[in-house]
């Protein structure tokens, strides 16, 4: 693994070293430049192959990673605080966010995967520099600049225009609502509109002009993200996680979790070994 004295942003060179970096709030990138790596993100698993481009925004999200023998990657490992520091002046970034929590792989042409795995192997050559006077600022500049390529690799896929700045501070105030655990103790869509100060029809509809999600999506996908998380620790009694959700019976926990992927909680666990299950 990469040893530097520069926290904001790590890299990793196997399987292993990166299940070290996969800290809570991490953001994490994986190129994969030979063989083929697989992994659960929210219940569906994803196998990746040469060409792939995996950004977790949330590294506890990810689960159950594998690699064949031959794989090789770029593993990247950034810091809540890093990322937050250099401050891209593009409303692009909630975009990407909202799209790589529904699907965290981008599928790279020829020109694009010589790009970005320049752009991280000149990155982690940078950081061996560590008697640069405005180190920090020189790799902010150089992940920015990767960033807003992959912004325009994800935007050309998509055919994204950019947002509003109310708009983006908007969505980015109710994402981070979820990301507190919010979802945990309000599921109500007037309880979000609220919060920002904005009506429950007007919250939706910029959820579905950026995400094609309505902001009901995201509050029982934060949920049932946390439910099924819950689910595989046997040990709770569906009770517990009843109580801990703030459902107020257990029959309205299992009703909640049947209408959104559609069977009961305990038959899910039941069916963890077996079978993934896509929300």
């Amino acid at each position: 693994m990469e040893q530097t004295d520069f926290d904001g942003i790590v890299f990793a060179d196997t399987l292993q070293d990166f299940n070290a970096l996969r800290y809570a709030r991490q953001t994490v990138h994986i190129l994969c430049c030979c063989g083929n790596m697989g992994f659960t993100f929210q219940d569906t698993r994803y196998n990746i192959a040469v060409g792939d481009y995996v950004i977790l925004p949330n590294a506890e999200l990810g689960s159950g990673f594998s690699a064949s023998d031959n794989f090789r990657g770029i593993l990247m490992s950034l810091s809540e605080a890093f990322v937050a520091s250099i401050a891209i002046r593009s409303n692009y970034g909630i975009i990407g966010h909202l799209s790589l929590l529904q699907n965290p792989v981008m599928k790279l042409s020829a020109r694009d995967f010589r790009i970005c795995e320049a752009a991280l192997l000149y990155l982690r050559m940078r950081m061996e520099e560590k008697e640069h006077l405005f180190r920090e600022e020189l790799l902010g500049s150089l992940l920015t600049a990767h960033i807003l390529d992959l912004y325009d690799i994800h935007a050309r896929s998509r055919d994204t225009s950019q947002l509003s700045e109310h708009i983006a501070s908007q969505l980015r105030k109710f994402i981070e609502l979820l990301y507190n655990g919010e979802y945990m103790r309000n599921r109500d869509l007037d309880f979000y509109a609220s919060r920002l100060c904005i009506t429950p029809h007007y919250l939706s509809e910029i959820c579905r002009k950026v995400s094609g999600r309505p902001a009901t999506y995201w509050i029982d996908r934060f949920t049932i993200q946390e439910i099924t998380r819950l689910l595989r620790q046997k040990e709770l009694p569906l009770t517990t996680i009843a109580e801990r959700m703030n459902f107020s019976s257990v029959s309205y926990f299992s009703r909640y979790v049947q209408k959104r992927i559609g069977m009961p909680p305990s038959e899910y666990r039941n069916n963890l070994t077996s079978k993934q299950f896509k929300f």
